[in-house]
């Protein structure tokens, strides 16, 4: 019998368990285009609920919610400022650009986690040689950073600043559950300032596809357009929507099983010589290792059933997951020992 592999490239590989398989067999469903698919109904109508907001639009991915959020914020010709390793500026295909006609300021930041002071420097207003602000984009849990977590009264505060200025705040909150696991709090406490917010649901909650926006009522309502201009108008999208709801009801809790794992890979990678652990937090840890040695690592965990993420170079990003159990971790650090020594 082959070994389980474990993936440790992200937490979007993990696959449906039983339960949830069953929850998307047995859901009700309709037309979404049309408002009548009761399963995607009762998701958005939970998901406004967990997050404070008035309304919710299920979207097929981050980056389709995200494009979305950009465009009800942004006119043509305006910059959006975000952090410089941010998910929307590195890793959406300059969508901010293809579809809102916007450009990115980009600022740099030691750990993924921007200021008020840096952000107020760099906001232009109307002028006759630049682009105007229009939005300010954050990510929390930072993904390239490795997972780290805004402070909430930080996050307020840079909300309260632009609310101050006339600018509107959009929260990339791919991954605000494990950011809400790790401080305590709930997602509804962590994003009650932002305008909108997107999560994911295919992350670390384990559903198969699936990622909602969530704001007002009449940006929702404008937002269910757009969805339907990029291309991601559902039909019968309630099977994919009950797994959403599996999730929201059974992985939430869980997510701190995952935290714990990162923290244990983490711990025992920074034991082994030639192995520099660069950070670890949340989920995610990243380390670093001689570039000469980089591929034949990766070959000797393939061959050990354990697959890794080398594109985010020159670091090595490792993600536990619901995937990912005890044994997984013992098995990992087991082979990244036996190939340093």
């Amino acid at each position: 019998m082959l070994e389980k592999v474990i993936d440790l490239r992200s937490d979007t590989v993990t696959k449906p368990t039983p339960a949830m398989r069953r929850a998307m067999a047995e859901a009700e469903v309709g037309d979404d285009v049309y408002g009548e698919d009761p399963t995607v109904n009762r998701l958005e109508a939970r998901a406004a609920q967990i997050f404070g907001k008035e309304a919710a639009l299920f979207v097929p991915s981050g980056t389709m919610g995200n494009t979305i959020a950009i465009k009800l914020h942004t006119r043509h010709g305006e910059e959006i400022i975000c952090e410089a390793r941010s998910h929307v500026y590195n890793y959406e295909l300059a969508m901010m650009a293809w579809f809102s006609g916007c450009v990115a300021r980009p600022i740099p930041s030691e750990d993924g986690i921007l200021h008020w002071e840096q952000i107020r420097r760099e906001i232009r207003p109307l002028g006759p040689h630049w682009a105007p602000t229009g939005l300010i984009v954050l990510e929390n849990t930072h993904n390239m950073a490795g997972g780290t977590v805004y402070p909430p009264k930080l996050f307020d505060e840079i909300c309260h600043e632009a609310h101050e200025l006339g600018l509107k705040v959009h929260l990339d909150g791919a991954r605000i559950f494990n950011a809400a696991t790790f401080l305590g709090l709930s997602v509804r406490e962590l994003t009650a300032a932002a305008d909108t917010v997107m999560f994911c649901l295919s992350k670390g909650l384990g559903a198969p596809v699936g990622s909602v926006l969530v704001g007002s009522a009449a940006l929702v309502d404008k937002a269910r357009r757009w969805r339907k201009v990029a291309g991601g108008g559902w039909r019968q999208a309630g099977m994919l929507a009950a797994a959403c709801m599996h999730a929201l009801d059974h992985h939430v809790e869980r997510l701190a099983d995952d935290h714990e794992r990162a923290g244990r890979l983490a711990d025992g990678l920074r034991d082994i010589p030639g192995v520099e652990l660069l950070g670890q937090h949340t989920n995610m840890a990243f380390v670093s290792v001689p570039a000469e040695r980089l591929q034949a690592l990766d070959a000797h965990l393939r061959q050990a059933h354990i697959r890794i993420s080398i594109g985010y170079l020159p670091t090595l990003r490792l993600v536990t997951h619901l995937d990912v159990d005890d044994e997984g971790v013992a098995r990992t650090l087991a082979a990244f020992r036996a190939f340093f020594d």
